[in-house]
């Protein structure tokens, strides 16, 4: 069975489901997005991931691990999402540790948030983005009175009772209202309190101000 790469396209929150993350993978090679429901926790975690400019002041769990891994010479080499059941997808984290590979079982939002913390490449087979791979046409940032659409198509999927969800990034409507010099402070403060979701909310709006 082939191999497809993917890449984070984004991460995104149901306006109307307490708790309910989406992440979306897209295929480096197409159009074709693959859409996985994940916890609050690792959706944060992989927030910070993203974010390189937010720095918390202790390490997430995924850092802790990281840290560890570093500490006896053991990488992540590549993240292989490598099979979906009933909705949910199952996935390996390939390791290498004195020449010799290992193959770890992981659930996926786990996996992922630790292939972007050793900058480990993201595969599934062929026959998994054929069968859960959608289409989304996502919301321009230019559209400003179009940005809560990917929530809102999240929370059409999760009525349906499927394993989908959308791309990330609709900042909060007060954040749009905030001057820099308040952004920033917010920033700090969100960083300070370990409010890491609500840290990358304003990093994706000041990066907008930019």
């Amino acid at each position: 069975m082939s191999l497809v790469r993917l890449k984070i396209k984004g991460i995104s929150y149901s306006q109307t489901q307490n708790g309910a993350y989406a992440l979306i993978l897209n295929e480096v090679e197409g159009d074709r997005k693959l859409p996985i429901v994940i916890g609050a926790f690792e959706a944060q975690s992989i927030a910070i991931a993203l974010e390189k400019e937010i720095k918390p002041p202790r390490p997430l769990t995924h850092d802790l691990f990281k840290n560890f891994a570093d500490r006896f010479d053991i990488v992540v080499k590549q993240v292989i999402i490598h099979k979906l059941v009933d909705g949910v997808f199952y996935s390996s984290i390939i390791c290498e540790r004195d020449k010799t590979e290992e193959i770890v079982d992981a659930r996926t939002s786990d996996a992922i948030a630790l292939a972007l913390r050793f900058d480990a490449p993201i595969f599934t087979y062929k026959t998994i983005l054929d069968k859960a791979g959608i289409f989304l046409k996502f919301s321009s940032k230019e559209n400003e009175e179009n940005e809560d659409d990917d929530s809102i198509v999240v929370d059409e999927i999760l009525q349906e009772g499927e394993t989908v969800e959308i791309e990330s990034g609709a900042s909060s409507q007060g954040y749009r209202e905030m001057t820099l010099e308040e952004l920033h402070k917010e920033l700090d403060k969100a960083v300070t309190n370990e409010d890491y979701e609500k840290a990358a909310k304003l990093r994706d709006e000041i990066s907008k101000r930019k």
